[in-house]
């Protein structure tokens, strides 16, 4: 059923203040929730309809990001196909839709509620899921663990310029020389250990 009137810009306008705060909250966490309110040409109480705080648009932010991934993993699981054509194709999908940079640059700036927790805690286990049988399907090499493909992630992501088409290119680009290095029969042993989770994860504390 089509929204009515009301309906409709009342979506529209949240819609317009996500991917506003998205934009504003990339560029500097630090911003005022005044600015998404601007960028998104709404006015602030419009905003505070919708989100009671800074605090909550940041964490809505990120739950959407990381439910996004979520479904990306699902589907990757639910995909039978070639177990490197599969793994290569989540991990372009992710860098595709930036679900990663936004998560990055918000890490530590709130604390996150139970339902973010539990989206985090699901998108830990469908990682470990996708990640363990393309391991055992052995296409990709022995000495990599979970969380160098965080690392991926994280390195791809902090790439920004000024240019949006750009940055894509050169997110891919990056991507497709990692998943290279990330092949099975690598030239030689990776230097220093691997990443710990609380490497990971500490950046969360406050």
């Amino acid at each position: 059923m089509p929204l009515n009137g009301r309906r409709a810009q009342a979506a529209r306008n949240d819609e317009l203040i996500l991917t506003a705060a998205r934009l504003v909250f990339a560029a500097d966490p630090s911003a005022p929730i005044s600015a998404v309110a601007e960028h998104a040409g709404v006015g602030i109480s419009a905003l505070y309809r919708r989100c009671a705080s800074k605090e909550e648009l940041l964490r809505r932010l990120c739950a959407d990001a990381v439910r996004l991934y979520n479904a990306e993993a699902d589907a990757a699981l639910a995909d039978g196909g070639d177990s490197w054509t599969v793994f290569r194709r989540f991990m372009g999908r992710v860098v595709a839709a930036d679900l990663y940079a936004l998560t990055l640059r918000l890490a530590g700036t709130f604390t996150p509620d139970p339902e973010l927790r539990h989206e985090a805690l699901r998108a830990q286990e469908l990682s470990t899921r996708l990640f363990e049988r393309t391991r055992a399907a052995g296409v990709i090499r022995p000495d990599i663990v979970l969380d160098d493909i965080a690392l991926v992630f994280e390195q791809v992501a902090a790439i920004r310029i000024a240019d949006e088409k750009r940055t894509r290119r050169l997110r891919e680009r990056c991507l497709a020389l990692m998943l290279d290095a990330l092949r099975s029969d690598p030239a030689g042993p990776l230097p220093g250990p691997p990443p710990v989770r609380e490497e990971i994860t500490r950046r969360w504390e406050r």
